[in-house]
C-alpha cells in the first residue's frame, strides 16, 4: 500500500526526487509519486490534500524549486504530515527555493530538508512511519547499525594508515 505522496512541482525535479523513491523502495514503503504545481494546477493540489488521508497516505513529501510553495500549500490543507525538499534553482543555488519552504506560518508546520535533500526526506518519513510500524522500526534501527559500522570500519583503516 502507498503510503507516502511524493509530489514535485515539476518534472524537472525527477532527478532529485528520484532519489527518494530509491530509497523508500529499500524499505519497502509504498510510493504515490505525482506532478502536481501549487501554482499551475492549484484545484489538483487541493483535490489531493484534501483526500490524501483517506487514500492511505500517511507522510506526503513534496518538492519544488524557486517559488516553492507546494509544501506549504499541502500543509494548508492536509493533516498529515508534510516534508519539503526545496530544489536547487538558477537563483542564488535554491536559496530561494530554502526560504519558500521553511518560512512558515505559525499552525501550519513543514519539516524542511536542504536543498536538493531528498534522501533525508524519505529516511524522516520513515521514522515518522516507524512510530507506527515496528518492521520498519526494526529496518531503520539496522540500517543505521550499518552507518555505524561503515564508519567505524572506516576509522580503524585512518588508525591504520597513520
Amino acid at each position: 500500500m502507498k503510503k507516502v505522496a511524493l509530489i514535485m512541482g515539476s518534472k524537472s525535479d525527477l532527478p532529485v526526487v528520484q532519489k527518494a523513491k530509491q530509497v523508500l523502495n529499500q524499505f519497502g514503503v509504498g510510493v504515490d509519486m505525482r506532478v502536481i504545481s501549487a501554482h499551475r494546477t492549484p484545484y489538483e493540489a487541493i483535490a489531493y490534500a484534501e483526500t490524501a488521508k483517506e487514500n492511505g497516505i500517511e507522510v506526503l513529501i513534496a518538492a519544488a524549486g524557486k517559488a516553492a510553495h507546494l509544501a506549504g500549500a499541502l500543509a494548508g490543507i492536509t493533516p498529515l504530515p508534510v516534508i519539503g525538499i526545496p530544489i536547487k534553482s538558477s537563483f542564488g543555488d535554491g536559496l530561494d527555493s530554502l526560504l519558500s519552504v521553511v518560512q512558515m506560518p505559525k499552525g501550519v508546520p513543514v519539516a524542511c530538508m536542504a536543498v536538493d535533500g531528498a534522501e533525508n526526506a524519505a529516511y524522516f518519513a520513515i521514522q515518522i512511519l516507524a512510530l507506527k510500524y515496528p518492521d520498519l522500526m526494526e529496518k531503520y534501527i539496522a540500517y543505521k547499525e550499518e552507518m555505524r559500522e561503515d564508519v567505524l570500519k572506516q576509522d580503524g583503516e585512518i588508525q591504520a594508515f597513520s
